[in-house]
């Protein structure tokens, strides 16, 4: 093992030309992941032909600090802009866009970037020290253990509500609705289509984030610029990292918890950071003594999202390394570059390209922190995204956002579906309704039916076969807790 540590190590250390190109990977990886529609996948994919050409350590390295890069740069926009660049950022605008406009801009990012860095360090640690014993767990997971980690992380619908519980669980439904349309899982039923062929596929994810937050948002600033409201703090102050080293040992804790929960999740395969983020949110929200303030701009809730989603890095590659399956889609696309070079993931990858795999592990580690490098060094030009005048601005950011969504697959039909989510998210907004809770809906809603019907398939039909599932046992018991706290919490709100 040593030998090979050793081997994988120099093999990058001693390359200048591979430092380089990880160096240039990262902010490109940045830079895709701050505009909202472009993503670490879509990079990935991007690069992914350009790698055949290179030595394979070389190409590997190459596409992880895209992939690093891509999940960190969507706090920019997220913060900035209240549009998140990736899936990853959903939950970094719900206290980074506040303090932004309070005229802490600076500081927002200064936590996102300092915690993405952490998170990413803690699960590049977990992924090179404790990745064999917990895909040893992971591959026990049926669908009975997936049906109840979804149902459980459904009742943080409660925590993204507000103070309206009834709202979030409406918004919640029609979120799962709309995960409904296309062909249903296992027997491919066509459901909600009306007869298009586009709706047989569903809805993109990505075309639903953008939709809901990016073009939402963009419909709302200009109702307020036609108004003459003044809704953006351009002011800023940047000293240091942005924050106070107080500010930094008060979220250690919040830090360690978001990024087990982001290491966790990642390691689900078909979850990722997407999920990962807005349960940590949540989860943070909950445990604080003052939950009342999340939402309103403090760093906690930045800390937990932004934490979490880099943590699920090394989380989802994890199942890839060891197990050969993607833990999400940016991991397939660094399947599919392992595979180019004529390597297959799984159990025997440590013995048979143990040069390679540490290879990798450092290549990580330099990404993230040529992350921290990129990110301070170009801070003070994402500020000055706060004051280029929105008439400018928002176009391109809607041209970008059809590009990226209509890049993904190559649909036209999704970067229409952006305008429709844009308008949802919008009268959704005007009516008070939470946007959260619908994100969740759709993010879970066809995990949730899959993991049921074929649950039922192996039972016959009895949901109690799930209880022959020790671990599906747990969460469920874990489901029932967390009804219970957080319809305690709420019912102390109301008093």
């Amino acid at each position: 093992m040593l030998e090979m540590l050793l081997q994988g190590i120099s093999a990058v250390i001693s390359d200048p030309i591979s430092i380089v190109l990880i160096f240039l990977c990262t902010g490109i990886g940045i830079i895709f992941g701050a505009i909202p529609g472009l993503t670490a996948t879509i990079a990935i994919a991007m690069m992914l032909p350009m790698t055949f050409s290179m030595p394979t350590t070389m190409g590997i390295a190459s596409l992880v600090a895209l992939y690093i890069g891509g999940i960190s740069g969507g706090l920019v926009s997220a913060i900035l802009l209240n549009m998140p660049g990736t899936p990853s950022s959903i939950a970094t605008c719900f206290d980074g866009r506040p303090l932004a406009l309070k005229g802490e801009g600076g500081k927002a990012l200064g936590v996102g970037v300092v915690f993405s860095f952490i998170g990413t360090v803690l699960g590049i640690a977990a992924m090179i020290f404790i990745a064999p014993p917990l895909a040893s767990i992971t591959i026990k997971f049926g669908a009975w253990e997936y049906f109840t980690v979804t149902m459980f992380s459904l009742t943080l619908i409660a925590s993204l509500a507000g103070k309206n519980i009834v709202k979030g669980i409406i918004t919640a439904v029609i979120g799962m609705m709309f995960a409904s349309v296309g062909l249903a899982p296992i027997d491919g039923v066509e459901r909600f289509t009306f007869g298009s062929v586009e709706l047989t596929s569903g809805f993109a994810m990505l075309s639903v984030l953008v939709g809901l937050y990016a073009i939402s948002e963009v419909m709302k600033t200009a109702g307020m610029m036609q108004s003459g409201e003044n809704f953006v703090a351009t002011k800023f102050h940047m000293k240091g990292f942005g924050f106070s080293l107080q500010e930094f040992f008060s979220q250690i804790k919040n830090a360690i918890r978001s990024a087990i929960i982001g290491i966790g999740i990642g390691i689900l395969p078909g979850i990722g950071g997407g999920t990962s983020n807005i349960v940590s949110y949540s989860i943070a929200k909950n445990q604080s003594r003052h939950p009342e303030r999340f939402g309103t701009g403090i760093i906690d809730g930045v800390v937990a999202s932004e934490t979490a989603n880099n943590a699920t890095i090394g989380g989802a590659m994890i199942p890839l390394l060891t197990l050969g399956i993607p833990g999400d889609t940016a991991t397939a696309m660094l399947l599919g570059g392992f595979m180019i070079h004529g390597i297959q993931p799984g159990p025997l990858l440590f013995e048979a390209h143990g040069d390679i795999v540490y290879g990798v592990f450092t290549a990580m580690i330099l990404s993230s922190f040529f992350m921290l490098i990129w990110s301070f060094g170009a801070m003070r030009l994402f500020i000055r995204i706060l004051k280029v005048p929105k008439n400018y601005l928002f176009p391109i950011i809607v041209v970008l956002c059809s590009v990226g969504a209509y890049a993904l697959d190559n649909r036209v039909f999704d970067a229409a579906s952006i305008v429709l989510f844009g308008v949802i998210g919008y009268s959704l907004e005007k009516l008070k309704y939470p946007l959260p809770p619908f994100i969740l809906g759709f993010v879970l809603g066809g995990t949730f039916e899959q993991n049921l019907r074929r649950g039922l398939q192996i039972g016959n039909g009895n949901i109690f076969d799930l209880f022959n599932y020790p671990i599906a046992v747990v969460f469920l018991v874990a489901t029932v807790l967390s009804l219970f706290f957080s319809l305690r919490q709420l019912k102390k709100r109301s008093v």
